[in-house]
């Protein structure tokens, strides 16, 4: 028996989904016609690259702009500092998280009940720092001419290495902020999202985007050994470790052409 309730366009559900992607990872402002419900964002997952597509713009936007006035490293301070307010540090908070679970549990429990607590401790205080200023000095390095199309670029293929997680590995938190997410997205999805990760790649020059993507993907994959090691699979805090490291990796790794 069919249903009575007439189903959505496809353009405007697909639409939903990206939107839903764009509340749930920053604080930017959504049409008030998006819904809001667990399998709304489950089928979201394919649109997290385009969520970083849409943080890099803005903070390619805001280095190009900065740097109209101020040196480049204040240029690039300010693109950081913007990255981090319209997301809520939402990922930092993850790679502060993830890091003194890992680095003070001995067990899967105590793991998480670490991971959960909402303060910080030594550890994560201390490879927050670095991975900011490991950040920083990675930006400031690069051909300012370059900066603002790796910046699109880092932030959108460092999601899609977060999106990986999604298929690899299983949720292991029984509720979270990321249980929704806990459908591994199918193979499908999967490509749409790197579709519009290689749209954002294409931005950069060919021979340091392979070795941006190649440093990426070994931080990636280093987590994700670790995290399935460690706790069996990952929780909301690990998709946002490696983000930033992945993020933190590609431009890196785009840096080894010119050093």
């Amino acid at each position: 028996m069919k249903s009575d309730k007439p189903e959505k366009n496809p353009l405007r559900r697909e639409a939903e989904y990206f939107f839903g992607a764009i509340r749930f990872f920053t604080r930017l402002p959504v049409p008030a016609w998006v819904g809001h419900s667990s399998d709304a964002l489950d089928r979201a997952s394919r649109y997290f690259p385009a969520v970083g597509l849409v943080v890099g713009m803005i903070a390619a936007l805001v280095f190009g702009l900065v740097s109209l006035f101020l040196p480049k490293t204040l240029a690039v301070l300010a693109s950081m500092a913007t990255t981090i307010y319209i997301t809520g540090a939402f990922h930092e908070d993850g790679w502060s998280d993830m890091v003194d679970g890992i680095g003070g549990g001995w067990e899967k429990s105590r793991i998480l009940e670490i991971m959960k607590d909402s303060r910080i401790g030594s550890f994560g205080a201390v490879a927050l720092v670095i991975l900011l200023l490991s950040k920083f000095c990675a930006l400031i390095e690069l051909d300012p001419v370059m900066l603002p199309a790796a910046l699109i670029a880092g932030h959108t293929f460092s999601r899609f290495c977060s999106t990986t997680l999604l298929r690899g590995l299983d949720y292991v938190r029984d509720e979270g902020k990321s249980k929704p997410l806990a459908t591994r997205i199918g193979w499908g999805e999967l490509a749409l999202a790197g579709f519009t990760t290689l749209f954002a790649l294409r931005l950069l020059p060919l021979l340091p985007v392979l070795l941006g993507c190649i440093f990426a993907a070994l931080a990636t994959l280093f987590l994700a050994r670790m995290f399935k090691r460690n706790i069996g699979g990952y929780t909301g805090d690990c998709l946002g470790a490696t983000q930033q490291l992945s993020e933190v990796a590609f431009y890196c790794g785009l840096l080894c052409k010119y050093s």
